[in-house]
């Protein structure tokens, strides 16, 4: 089955095709010749990854599925959220983001947070949503050069490292993003 994973982000393809074994096809937006960015206009990331997916969907008639991943922190009342990677403003910069949530945590205890990821599969025109959650706490200084976006202050649950420091294969022992790729797997092994 071909499928198209509907993004331009490199280190997002890797961890997925990570998981996605060789039952599938998985076909970048580059492979099919889509060289747009698909806009993330939505305060949700079920509504982002569905008009990622949907928007793939009505370009090309091709089953394909679109995500959204967010980092939500507790006191910070869910932010950011859905506008994780624009959280420092519109160039979407890793580092600067980082900046911002410590320098918003820095007076408080509560470091609480979560990675959600949401897929959105369009397969023969119908919708299905996988999600998949991550628990963890963030840090207070940046640690390891692994991994991508708040990876370097996130400590997931059960780890005493930050995703910044595991490796790819550490990193998928816990990661969100992995969790929401086996519920998209093991669905489209039974249909």
């Amino acid at each position: 089955m071909k499928l198209i994973f509907a993004t331009n982000n490199h280190n997002k393809i890797e961890e997925i095709k990570q998981f996605i074994g060789d039952s599938f096809q998985l076909i970048t937006l580059r492979e099919a010749g889509i060289f747009t960015d698909i806009p993330e206009p939505h305060n949700s990331l079920e509504k982002n990854a569905s008009e990622k997916s949907s928007a793939i969907y009505r370009m090309t008639n091709t089953s394909c599925f679109g995500e959204d991943t967010g980092l939500e922190v507790t006191t910070l009342n869910g932010e950011p959220g859905a506008k994780s990677a624009r959280y420092a403003g519109d160039e979407r910069s890793f580092e600067k983001n980082m900046d911002k949530l410590l320098d918003q945590l820095k007076n408080t205890s509560d470091r609480t947070a979560q990675f959600k990821t949401v897929i959105s599969l369009i397969l023969e025109g119908k919708e299905f949503l996988f999600t998949g959650i991550c628990k963890g706490k963030i840090t207070r200084e940046k640690k390891g050069p692994n991994g991508f976006g708040y990876d370097p202050i996130f400590v997931p649950d059960g780890s005493e490292k930050t995703f910044g420091e595991m490796t790819l294969k550490e990193k998928g022992e816990f990661s969100h993003r992995t969790k929401a790729t086996m519920k998209l797997v093991a669905f489209l092994t039974n249909n």
